[in-house]
C-alpha cells in the first residue's frame, strides 16, 4: 500500500506542477484575446470618430447623443449600437489594464471578473505551454505542492476510514 501511495503521490505532485505551470500561459492567451477584441472595437469605432471630428468637435459622445435624439428609429438604433461599442471598448480597456499586472493580480482578476465568452474562446484555442519566468515557476511549484498536500489529506482520510471499517 505504501508503494502505491509513493508512486501516486509523485505522479500527483508532478502533474500538479505541470498543470499549474500552464495557467500563466492561459492567462497570457486570454490577455491577448482581450487585446485583439479591443483593437477590433477601436477599428470599428474609427469611422464614427471621423464623423464626430467633422461635425461634433471630435466628441463621439455628442455624435451618439445626436443619433439618439433622432426621431428616425434606424438612426436612433445606430446611436445605441455606437454607444454599445464605446462601452465595450471601455470595458476591454479596463480588463486589459487589470491583466497587465503581476501573475497574482491577473489570477485574482480572472477569478473575480472573467468574461465567460472570452474564456471559452480562449480555452477552445488554448495551446498549453510552460512559461519559464521566475513568477510562473514559483506559482507552479506552490500550486503543485498544494495539490500534492490535498492528495495526502484525501489519501490518509480514506486509509484511516478503511482501517476503521476493516477493524470491525
Amino acid at each position: 500500500m505504501d508503494f502505491v501511495r509513493g508512486i501516486l503521490d509523485r505522479i500527483v505532485l508532478v502533474a500538479g506542477i505541470v498543470a499549474a505551470g500552464c495557467i500563466p500561459s492561459f492567462i497570457a492567451q486570454y490577455r491577448q484575446r482581450v487585446g485583439g477584441r479591443l483593437d477590433q472595437v477601436i477599428q470599428d469605432l474609427a469611422p464614427f470618430q471621423e464623423i464626430a471630428n467633422q461635425f461634433h468637435h471630435g466628441s463621439l459622445q455628442e455624435l451618439i447623443l445626436h443619433h439618439l435624439a433622432s426621431p428616425d428609429s434606424t438612426f436612433h438604433n445606430e446611436g445605441a449600437a455606437i454607444q454599445a461599442m464605446v462601452n465595450s471598448a471601455e470595458q476591454l480597456r479596463r480588463a486589459l489594464e487589470a491583466l497587465n499586472t503581476d501573475l497574482f493580480h491577473q489570477l485574482v482578476y480572472l477569478i473575480a471578473k472573467i468574461d465567460p465568452l472570452i474564456a471559452r474562446a480562449t480555452w477552445e484555442a488554448f495551446l498549453p505551454s510552460f512559461n519559464l519566468t521566475v513568477e510562473s515557476i514559483i506559482f507552479a511549484f506552490i500550486v503543485g505542492v498544494i495539490v500534492w498536500l490535498a492528495f495526502f489529506a484525501v489519501w490518509y482520510v480514506f486509509a484511516r476510514l478503511i482501517r476503521i471499517l476493516t477493524a470491525r
